[in-house]
């Protein structure tokens, strides 16, 4: 069931605007002047760096779930590496996950899947939504930390920063690849998790909203795409369970721990993920 998204929502503007002129402007990749294989190679080293260091490492599973520990110098940075992305700030990203969370694949849920495919990758974040008054309360572990309050002021001025330094490293071409067309990559390989796996995929536990594990999106998303697991087992480090479902991100905690970089890694027992097996 498809549930009508309310089109009584004022629209965000500065969200329309941003979303629809990063995807403009990514296009600029088409001009022969504006390719080179070294930007090709310097958007995928920052789609990691940012994508899968940054968002899904640092903002997802340490921040949002607090699904292990790392020293603070090391949490600021991949805290950095996430604000890379320009996704909004980390407070207002991390607050939100946390809202939806809560009410996953609820009426409720700021990205629901029960409003259509379209409203949970990207049509959400073009309207002014109740749902971003609850940020507040769900980021009090982080909003008075100043590096944390530095990077939600200050994550478009610390892209034109990395934009300058791509421009003095390779010219144009690394610009456009390394901060427009990663970003928009980056962008959809994100929303993503919010859309395709609440639609597509299998489901191996009997987590209560439509979560599904999906391998494409986790080859894209350095992990995220086991997504039923995920909603399951939220604050669990590893999101990959099956010999299958390959789980980089999970890799990189293990290596963390094994250096000494990780500890309170959080996993579930082995009794509770029998409990709630579908199978």
């Amino acid at each position: 069931m498809t549930i009508a998204t309310s089109q009584k929502l004022p629209f965000n503007w500065f969200a329309i605007i941003w979303i629809g002129g990063l995807h403009l402007i990514a296009c600029l990749a088409f001009l022969p002047s504006n390719f080179s294989w070294s930007a090709v190679g310097v958007a995928l080293f920052l789609h990691w760096i940012t994508g899968g260091v940054g968002i899904t490492l640092g903002w997802h599973r340490l921040v949002s779930h607090r699904s292990f520990e790392v020293p603070k110098w090391l949490e600021y940075f991949l805290v950095l590496c996430g604000t890379l992305s320009c996704q909004a700030g980390p407070l207002d990203w991390i607050g939100m996950h946390r809202v939806h969370h809560l009410h996953s694949d609820k009426i409720t849920d700021p990205h629901s899947s029960l409003k259509g495919f379209w409203w949970s990758h990207v049509s959400w974040m073009l309207y002014d939504i109740p749902a971003k008054s609850e940020v507040p309360k769900f980021t009090k572990d982080i909003d008075t930390d100043p590096f944390y309050l530095f990077c939600q002021k200050y994550f478009i001025p610390i892209q034109f920063a990395l934009g300058f330094l791509l421009y003095f490293l390779g010219g144009m071409p690394f610009v456009v690849w390394g901060i427009f067309v990663r970003m928009v990559v980056v962008f959809h390989c994100t929303w993503f998790v919010n859309s395709a796996t609440h639609k597509f995929g299998y489901r191996s536990y009997n987590s209560d909203d439509l979560s599904r594990n999906c391998w494409w999106v986790a080859l894209l998303t350095y992990g995220e795409g086991w997504h039923n697991n995920h909603h399951t087992f939220q604050y669990s480090a590893r999101h990959g369970w099956n010999w299958w479902e390959i789980d980089l991100t999970w890799m990189t905690i293990r290596l963390f721990e094994i250096l000494g970089l990780a500890k309170n890694v959080k996993l579930p027992s082995e009794e509770r993920r029998q409990t709630l097996s579908a199978s």
